[in-house]
């Protein structure tokens, strides 16, 4: 599959788990039944999930896992390119699967992210970067309800 397919067309996506299992190889790790179960929940269908929320969806399946390997694995995971960390607040981060380079609206009153592709979002300017730097633009747009009106 090319990156260069459009965001609409990956977020139909859905990936195996013998898929999933490839991957990891493809990017130099051992597939243990852990990181496999991991990967699953992110990488299976297009998400966005904290750790929380994957540490809590893995234990209600029944299956024993640590705090610390969940954020061990999902720290591998986007080093390795297989998931993109999203950084919400210096607390909190959300790690999504959708590896193609896009945007995000965050409601910041239900915690939601969604998806923007790129194409729906143009600068009209750019600063020059330093000698011999490149430069990858995530825009998060957050979201509030309207306040009461008048003025």
């Amino acid at each position: 599959m090319s990156s260069q397919q459009p965001l609409r067309a990956l977020s139909r996506e859905h990936i195996t788990r013998a898929e999933i299992i490839g991957q990891l190889q493809a990017h130099g790790l051992k597939p243990t039944e852990q990181r496999i179960r991991i990967a699953e929940l992110l990488m299976s269908v297009p998400t966005h999930m904290t750790a929380e929320q994957i540490l809590a969806a893995v234990r209600r399946g029944g299956e024993r896992v640590s705090k610390a390997t969940v954020y061990n694995t999902l720290k591998v995971l986007a080093q390795r390119g297989l998931v993109r960390q999203i950084h919400l607040d210096p607390e909190r981060s959300v790690y999504d699967s959708t590896r193609t380079p896009h945007h995000h609206f965050h409601d910041l009153e239900t915690g939601e992210l969604r998806d923007i592709d790129p194409n729906d979002i143009a600068f009209s300017r750019f600063p020059t970067l330093p000698e011999g730097m490149e430069a990858e633009v995530e825009v998060v747009i957050r979201l509030r309800k309207k306040r009461g009106g008048g003025a």
